[in-house]
């Protein structure tokens, strides 16, 4: 069972409950897949609304393996969900909502400006 404090989501997919999970481990996969040499270049890849099929298989593979299953990158690549491909998104979407909360977003944000002494 899924664990949401934890970065957790159930998700079914080829007709089985799942847990995702992106954890650190994960992370540092998925920044080497995508070329980036931190965390905040994998952000602004995230939250740049735009992922190849190649790269949502990566986030799926990578969140399956941080839940504790044993899945391979073509593994993952033939796997089925409901509602197709706006299905899977879905459950990538909820899964980087888990992971990093509303964080894609606010970095996208200005600093607020600290309080001047009077």
């Amino acid at each position: 069972m899924a664990h949401r404090y934890r970065g957790e989501i159930s998700a079914e997919i080829d007709g089985q409950e799942w847990t995702l999970c992106l954890t650190l481990g994960s992370l540092a996969e998925l920044e080497t897949s995508f070329g980036t040499s931190d965390l905040s270049g994998l952000l602004e890849i995230l939250g740049g609304g735009r992922l190849s099929a190649l790269q949502m298989t990566a986030i799926l593979a990578a969140g399956l393996r941080g839940g504790g299953h044993e899945v391979s990158l073509d593994e993952a690549a033939r796997m089925r969900c409901d509602g197709g491909l706006a299905g899977l998104a879905e459950i990538i979407a909820r899964l980087l909502s888990a992971t990093f909360g509303n964080s894609a977003k606010q970095a996208d944000l200005p600093n607020p400006q600290l309080p001047q002494d009077a």
